[in-house]
């Protein structure tokens, strides 16, 4: 049975071999999206395709067999006649965040990652409709690699990706494989509590008009819990995508509406308001339970 430490045994079979990403997608005829969650740590191989891979890598590698995937890094190694380096938890991740960062998310993520799993909805403004609202299904689950894995829906569009803790935030990167859309977050954090309610921003493109960059503000709440069947917990996700994503006219109370639209710009600095957009950590409408 294939561990959280694949992902590294994987990348170590490729470097062995000199064999790209895209290379192997076509050796193994997958998409190049699937080897990427493979060595991501969000999806494993199935059975077939880690046969496959397997007999790709011992088509090289004389001996090599599905047993050698369940090896330690060191043994691994010595089969494959590489040197070993040093690894970490979040693999890939380290490629392009910094090493501090990562080991500060990844230790407040096994403290308090918990505390975020389970389904979420937003509330933020329609971009394409102005003065409406909509809601978007949001899933957030912990990986094998110990953070945090965002999915959320919006439109046609499947946003898959990660979102990191520190202390008084959580940031979050997605992006559309399909379109290549990227969505970045930034919600203020709960203290000590299970979140029930988070507040930030938003930013992405729109569809139209030549994809022109757009920030909103961005309301989370949460609408239940995993079970811990991840085939269960995929598939509630998946329907509640089907749903309806447009709020009913006057279903946003008059005060989120206000927060999630408020009056920014020069005006609005000379009447005592903010400059820019921004979702202040004083006034956080972020929260656990109500007591």
């Amino acid at each position: 049975m294939l561990d959280g430490e694949f992902p590294a045994r994987l990348l170590l079979a490729l470097k062995a071999l000199s064999i790209s990403r895209g290379r192997l997608a076509v050796e193994l005829a997958v998409d190049k999206s699937v080897i990427s969650r493979w060595l991501s740590g969000h999806q494993a191989p199935t059975g077939e395709n880690l046969a496959n891979l397997t007999a790709l890598v011992a088509g090289r590698r004389p001996g090599f067999t599905l047993l050698d995937w369940e090896a330690d890094i060191e043994a691994l190694s010595a089969k494959l006649g590489v040197a070993t380096e040093p690894t970490a938890p979040w693999g890939q991740l380290g490629q392009w965040l910094p090493e501090p960062v990562l080991q500060e998310a990844h230790t407040l993520t096994g403290l308090r990652g918990d505390a975020y799993e389970g389904f979420w909805r937003t509330t933020r403004p329609a971009i394409g409709q102005p003065g409406q609202f909509v809601h978007d299904p949001l899933m957030i689950r912990k990986a094998p690699n110990g953070f945090l894995t965002c999915r959320s829906g919006v439109e046609d569009m499947r946003f898959q990706g990660w979102a990191f803790l520190t202390q008084t935030q959580l940031f979050a990167v997605l992006a559309d494989a399909r379109t290549g859309i990227f969505l970045f977050c930034i919600f203020n954090a709960v203290m000590r509590h299970r979140a029930e309610v988070l507040d930030g921003l938003t930013l992405t493109i729109q569809r139209v008009g030549g994809g022109s960059p757009v920030a909103g503000a961005c309301l989370l709440e949460r609408v239940g819990f995993l079970t811990g069947d991840e085939a269960a917990d995929d598939a509630t996700f998946e329907a509640s995508v089907r749903e309806d994503p447009l709020a009913p006219d006057g279903s946003i109370p008059p005060e989120i509406v206000e927060r999630l639209l408020p009056d920014v710009g020069p005006s609005a600095l000379v009447a005592g308001g903010m400059a820019m957009l921004a979702m202040p950590f004083a006034t956080s409408l972020s929260r656990g339970p109500r007591t």
